[in-house]
């Protein structure tokens, strides 16, 4: 099993095109104002963004974006207007991670965990 995509919601999905595209997904579905979806630049998954009336308002949506040069990353996204609500960090579960969210309050975590990303040391095997 492979997964294909994820779709988020957007109350604007025009201004969500600019958002993902300045964190560097490249766009190859456009159905506005309805819906777009997006490759990510490495890798086979794709994104998908479709437009609702009203967010959810429960726990939201966590999308995970590994990043093999996270601190570099976070710096050229910055120098781009994206605010992040963390910087990166390192966390105890062995992964640096820099949070933010986009235009709809979607949680967004960029990381780099490399081989603990599916190996921790405590994986169960």
């Amino acid at each position: 099993m492979n997964l294909n995509q994820v779709t988020i919601p957007s109350l604007d999905v025009e201004k969500a095109v600019s958002f993902y595209k300045k964190l560097g997904l490249n766009l190859i579905v456009e159905a506005l104002p309805r819906y777009v979806r997006f490759e990510c630049p490495n890798g086979e998954s794709t994104l998908s963004i479709h437009k609702v009336e009203k967010l959810p308002t429960r726990n939201g949506i966590i999308l995970y974006f590994e990043e093999e040069n996270l601190n570099h990353t976070v710096k050229e996204l910055q120098q781009k207007g994206i605010k992040f609500t963390q910087l990166p960090e390192d966390k105890s579960w062995l992964w640096r991670e820099a949070r933010l969210t986009d235009l709809d309050g979607n949680n967004i975590i960029l990381f780099k965990a490399g081989k603990n990303r599916k190996n921790p040391p405590w994986r169960i095997n």
